[in-house]
């Protein structure tokens, strides 16, 4: 099982370190950790996120599935207050907040974003905390 005091790792590709930096940091509110000539390494909700320069790897025809990552909150008030974030960027959604599976225990409220290099972001809240995995 995963300790607080552990990070879960993804590594992702773009195509301009910059433009991530501006999404990631300065839209999302991710902190940048370290930045290279090839990547940057960010803090993203306590978790770690390493953008790849590497354009050939772009998914030029992105679609949530398979393939997405995102933030499940444990608590509602840090789901709205990212959906408040937004509010004052020009991000647009890929996928604007709703609900799925209302009325059932896996009932949670979501959102989909899409970065300038086409991966795919989830957010949600579950209704009951014991649906988060």
């Amino acid at each position: 099982m995963r300790n607080s005091h552990n990070v879960f790792h993804l590594a992702i590709p773009c195509d301009s370190l910059i433009r991530s930096v501006e999404f990631y940091v300065e839209k999302l509110g991710a902190r940048l950790a370290r930045k290279y000539d090839d990547r940057i390494t960010l803090d993203f909700f306590g978790d770690q996120v390493v953008c790849h320069y590497n354009p050939e790897k772009i998914d030029r025809h992105p679609e949530i599935y398979p393939r997405h990552f995102g933030i499940t909150f444990k608590e509602r008030k840090d789901f709205d207050a990212i959906i408040n974030r937004l509010e004052k960027t020009d991000l647009e959604y890929f996928k604007k907040p709703f609900v799925r599976f209302e009325g059932m225990d896996e009932e949670h409220h979501t959102f989909f974003l899409i970065d300038p290099a086409n991966n795919i972001i989830e957010f949600k809240y579950y209704k009951d905390t014991n649906m988060m995995y």
